[in-house]
Formats: structure tokens, sequence, C-alpha cells
């Protein structure tokens, strides 16, 4: 167990917490890992029983006293191989029951960390990033606490069975072996700063290269049409190469402990063999008792040898911990202690008041105010436009409505109701969004419809088909074998991008929310595809409030109002007719457009 203590005691303070918050998922399953432990107990005093019958064989079974019972050896042996095999499946059995359920908690924690995390959280992570944490980088936590606990619980108890056996045997020689410890102890010490160093930086070029994976699948058109092959191939390959070289200097790192350890047994038992020598000639040792002795020497080898090679998974399973519960506690959107405080909100009539409102991208230094001193009312029902050059604020000013950000100065009210003290599920509730990115799910048309329900028995399917109706794909869907049932593909790959925009639609319209947000949600359409999009989208604008954010001017000349907003502040606010009169900028912008047109 000296080795423990010495892993234990060269951690600093952050990898102790988080080996202890990994301690903590497992106490729930205290039961199966006493069982296991007890298992791992039987195997460590199977493998003690072999030396210790080696003595009594060799003294005695070569002097004919064990003549009349020599059946009894191999039946012994047999039955101790068959004990320790059952004990050692047990032990593990139970472990990786215990391991597989503390990791799927630790999934399920990180998927629901990362469906609530703030929009802040994701602009600073990639996707692959994420992936790799969620997916790959929780399985070197798994090997922590599989083959640390049984290394350090199965051949820990084995080194101190044999090392017990070994004194009884003879203490003299046994205090040799001892001084193995401390050693091994001070040269984990020594290997442990240069593994954590370099498993970090495998652990960030392993997120790099998949990003360029995703990169590469994602765009894939762009790479073959501009014949960028050999550039995506050379990004990859300088990822890959720092991959392998760090991969290498890890396992050379971490590979010396093994054959230090062997050199360091070696030596130990060259000792042993001399000395051993020389107390048979003045003490008379057996031929039985020194056999039994280096049989339980050479068996506390191999243990030991385990001990010592899990300082660099130990290494590798504590930086992805720290990656892992780092993601774990980032901070929800909305804090569960606020939530009694807060005000629930059924059906929104609306109406939104924007009153001061400033907003700042306070972790991009040197950036300007996205927007500054935004007062405006929007009844309920009205259509509202924005436009503007880019950069704006457009965007970043509806963003503010479903609380993707928090405004850094003023209020926004829904319903003269502070946007901040509604229930957040409530207010997102109120609110359907379609913009040009869309996004859709590798699943049945009717589940993209009614994207939301929690099981396909919660989807209203004639409202499904009323919403494909209404977003002109009632024709689609009657072409295709399965109907609504039919699976889109990675998102949406397998529809034209008329057909995606239109089912983005349909999603909008099967919410029913009183509040619709179009973010440029015609701008990627041929002329034919945009008529029925712009006839779906007449549907789904009626009787709800909306927000428009659109560069094609003539998509909102009917808008109620039209908003103008430059540099983060709104310039202009009126009707197209009167905007024209005025003219000013959207007068300028219009002329633009059609003069280009």
């Amino acid at each position: 167990m000296t080795d423990k203590v010495g892993i234990i005691h060269y951690m600093n303070a952050q990898d102790r917490t988080a080996l202890n918050r990994l301690i903590q998922y497992l106490k729930p399953h205290i039961g199966l890992i006493i069982g296991s432990l007890l298992a791992m107990a039987l195997v460590a005093g199977a493998e003690t029983s072999i030396p210790a019958l080696m003595k009594p064989l060799l003294d005695r079974g070569f002097t004919g006293e064990l003549n009349n019972k020599l059946w009894q050896v191999p039946v012994f042996l047999v039955g101790l191989a068959m004990v320790r095999s059952l004990a050692q499946f047990l032990s593990n059995y139970l472990l990786t029951r215990v391991i597989n359920a503390v990791l799927l908690k630790l999934r399920e924690q990180m998927f629901q960390t990362l469906l609530h995390a703030r929009t802040v959280f994701f602009q600073k992570n990639s996707a692959s990033n994420l992936i790799n944490a969620v997916v790959f980088e929780v399985n070197n936590v798994l090997s922590i606490m599989g083959g640390m606990l049984i290394s350090l619980v199965r051949d820990s108890l084995t080194v101190v069975g044999l090392m017990g056996y070994l004194i009884y045997l003879n203490w003299r020689l046994t205090l040799v072996v001892l001084i193995i410890f401390p050693v091994i102890a001070l040269i984990m010490s020594k290997i442990n700063k240069r593994l954590r160093a370099l498993n970090r930086e495998q652990q960030g070029l392993t997120s790099e290269l998949a990003y360029i994976v995703e990169e590469a699948a994602a765009g894939y058109k762009i790479v073959k049409v501009h014949g960028a092959e050999q550039y995506e191939m050379r990004r990859f390959m300088e990822k890959a190469e720092r991959l392998r070289r760090f991969g290498l200097k890890s396992a050379v790192a971490g590979g010396l402990n093994q054959p230090i350890t062997q050199l360091i047994a070696s030596m130990a038992l060259s000792v042993v063999l001399v000395i051993a020598l020389m107390q048979s000639s003045t003490e008379g040792t057996t031929v039985g008792g020194f056999a039994s002795f280096v049989t339980a020497m050479m068996l506390v080898i191999s243990p030991l040898k385990h001990l010592a090679d899990i300082n660099q998974p130990l290494q590798r399973g504590l930086t992805a911990a720290e990656m892992i519960f780092s993601l774990m506690d980032e901070p929800f959107e909305e804090e569960e202690s606020r939530k009694p405080n807060m005000k629930p909100l059924d059906k929104a009539r609306g109406g939104i008041r924007f009153e001061n409102v400033g907003f700042s991208y306070q972790q991009e230094v040197g950036r300007k105010d996205a927007l500054t001193n935004v007062n405006l009312s929007i009844r309920p029902g009205e259509i509202v436009a924005f436009v503007g050059p880019s950069g704006g604020g457009k965007s970043t000013l509806v963003n503010l409505l479903p609380r993707f950000f928090k405004p850094t100065a003023g209020s926004i009210f829904l319903d003269d109701i502070p946007l901040e003290e509604i229930v957040l599920s409530d207010v997102r509730r109120q609110i359907a969004f379609v913009s040009q990115d869309v996004i859709l799910f590798n699943d049945t048309i009717a589940a993209n419809v009614a994207y939301g329900a929690v099981a396909a028995e919660g989807i209203d399917r004639g409202r499904v088909i009323e919403a494909l109706e209404a977003a002109n794909l009632s024709a689609l869907v009657k072409e295709l074998p399965e109907g609504i049932d039919t699976i889109v593909g990675d998102n949406g790959n397998r529809l034209s991008g008329g057909q995606r925009q239109r089912l983005a639609i349909a999603r909008a319209i099967y919410k029913d929310a009183p509040i619709l947000i179009l973010d440029e949600a015609t701008s990627a359409l041929d002329s034919e595809s945009e008529r029925q999009v712009q006839d779906a989208l007449e549907r789904l604008m009626a009787g709800r409030t909306t927000l428009v954010i659109a560069h094609r001017l003539s998509t909102i000349e009917h808008a109620d109002r039209i908003v103008v907003l430059e540099h983060g502040k709104v310039i202009e606010n009126d009707s197209h007719e009167n905007l024209i009169k005025h003219d000013g900028l959207y007068a300028n912008l219009h002329r633009i457009q059609f003069s280009n047109a």
C-alpha cells in the first residue's frame, strides 16, 4: 500500500479534488464495491497460497513423507485455481457494473449541463471539443475508476499478503525487498509532472484534430469545389503528427516506470540470492523455504509493476477529470434558487418593450458596445422589421428576447413584466424562431415539426399534418412512402433548401407561439422557393407579434413598422412609406438595392 500512499502524496490539490469528486460517485454503489473488494481479497489470498504450498511440497514431498497424500496436491492446486478464477471474474463483473453506472451518471450530468449552459459557453467551446469531453474523455475517467481500483486494491492486497508471508519466512531477506517501495515512489514523483503536462497537450491536440475533421466533413462541398483536399490533408497531418509526437513522449515518460521497477526488482533478487546462499550454510535454510521465498518474491514483482504502471493512466484520467468537472461546473442559464421567486407566464399577449437597453460583448476586449440606449415598444400582433448595415445590432437585439444574452444596461418587458422576472422556460415557450441557417435533426418529419415532444406518443399527428399544409409541404409528404415518418437525414440533407426552410416554418406553426422571430428566413432561396416560403410565412405571421431581420428590403415593405439600426442605435423607426419620404438611411438602402436589381 506504500505505492498508493506515494501516488496520493504527490498529487496536487486540484488532483485530489478531482479524485474526491470521483469517489463521491462511487458511494451509492458501496454494496457492489464491497462485494468486488472481497472477491479481490480472495484473489490476493489465492496468490499468497501458491508460495505457501511450495515449502511443504519441496521439503516433504521429495523425502517420501507425502507419498500417501500426493493426490491432494493437484486437487488443491486445481481448486485454488478455480477459486481464484471465479473470484477474479466476480470482482471484475461487480466493478464493471459500478463503473458503467457511474459512467452513465457522468454523461447524463455532462449532457444536462450542455443543454442548460449559457450562450457564451458555446461561443468559447467548439462542437468537437464538447463531443470529445462527453463521448471520449469520460472514458479516461472510466479507466481511472476501473484500472486504478483493480490495481490499488487487488494488487495492493496481493503485495501485502505476499510481504507478510515473506516476513514470516525470513524477515532479514524481506528488508532487502522493502527497499523497492520508496524507490518506486520517488521515481513516480519525478515522472508525474512531466506526464501531466504531456497529457494536457495531448488533450488539446485531440480536440483540435477532431475540429479539423468536423470542418472538413461539414464543408465537404466547398472542399471539393475548391480542390482543397491537399490543403485539408496538410492541416490534418500537421495536427496528427504533433499528436503522434506527444503520444510518443507520453509513452516514453510513462513507460520508464516498468523497466526501472524491473531493474530494481532484479537487483533486489540478486542480493536476496547471495544472502540466502550465505544463510543456508550457517542457519540451515531448507530448499523448500528458499524456493518458497523466491516464488513469493517473484509473484510480488507483477503486482508491484502494475502499481508502478498505474501512474500514467492515473495522470491521463485526472487530466480528463479536470475537463469533465470544469464542464459540469459550468453555471446554468437560470439558477435553481431563483425559480421560486420568478413569475410564471402561460400565454403571452405579445407586447414587447425595450427601455434604455444596452449590450456589450464584454468577453471580447476592445469591441464596441453592440447596442446603446435602445428604446422601442412593440404592440401585440405587430409586425416589426429590423434593417441596417451589417454589425448594426439587429441580431443582437432579437437574441436578447429569448434571453440568450442579458442586457448590460436597461430592461426588456414582455406584457409589461420584466423579462428577467419570468421563468426562463416560460419566456422561450412564447417564442418561435425561423432563420436562414435551418437546423433539422436526423429524425422523422413528424419529430422535427413537433420538436420538443419528449416521446413519439406526445406528437399530435393531426396538428403536424396541418402545419405541413400551412407550410406548403403537403405535396412533398404525399410523395414520400413513409409520409411524416420519413427520416430527413443529417440536418435534413435529404431535402432541398426550400423544403428545409418550409419544414422549419412548419415547426414554428406547430409550436403556435405568440411571438415570432424571422432571421433572414428567405435570403438563401431561389425565386420559386422564396414565393412558397413567403406564402407560408404570411400564414405563420397572422395574429402574432413578429420581429423580422432582413437585408432584402422588398420582403418587409408591408411590415407595420421598420426599425433601422446603425452602430447599435435606433436611428429610424416608422412605416415603409414614411421612411421613404424621410429620405434617410433606409431610403438610401432601398434605392441602392432596387437600382442594383
